[in-house]
């Protein structure tokens, strides 16, 4: 669970001690923007940028039932951050697997990746295809 968490708390720890060096220069408004910053970064590479997370179990369950993809990711991942970010509203139509929360997700992802945890992978009418080009699956959710 932690480690799903790690790159956000390092964010926030760094933000709190630039903030702290640069009250302690005198520089409040500087502090405050920095912090400002790497909060934004923390949230940006912690679980909450995305949709809420399913076990791969409850995906393959839900997809098979009403035909939604289903995007294998973990936090902190750039491609699946940029994934994530370029589908906007359309990423609530997929099913989200954190890789790092649910071990058969890795696994899942390990048996078409050539046994690596490769993410973004995205499983849509049982083809898997690994860090998929974003206007694709873009499009490939705006016509399900």
């Amino acid at each position: 669970m932690l480690r799903r968490w790690t790159l956000a708390i390092l964010m926030t720890v760094c933000g709190v001690l630039v903030a702290v060096s640069q009250l302690t220069d005198g520089l409040p408004v500087v502090g405050g923007v920095e912090l400002l910053i790497f909060l934004v970064l923390a949230l940006l590479l912690s679980p909450w940028a995305f949709p809420r997370s399913v076990n791969a179990a409850e995906a393959q369950r839900a997809s098979v039932a009403d035909g939604r993809p289903i995007v294998y990711w973990r936090p902190g991942c750039r491609y699946c951050l940029q994934l994530r970010f370029s589908l906007g509203r359309l990423a609530r139509r997929a099913h989200w697997v954190d890789i790092w929360h649910d071990p058969a997700g890795a696994a899942a992802v390990r048996s078409v990746a050539g046994g690596n945890e490769t993410v973004p992978t995205v499983v849509l009418a049982g083809q898997a295809v690994v860090n998929p080009d974003r206007a694709w699956f873009r499009e490939q959710l705006r016509s399900s």
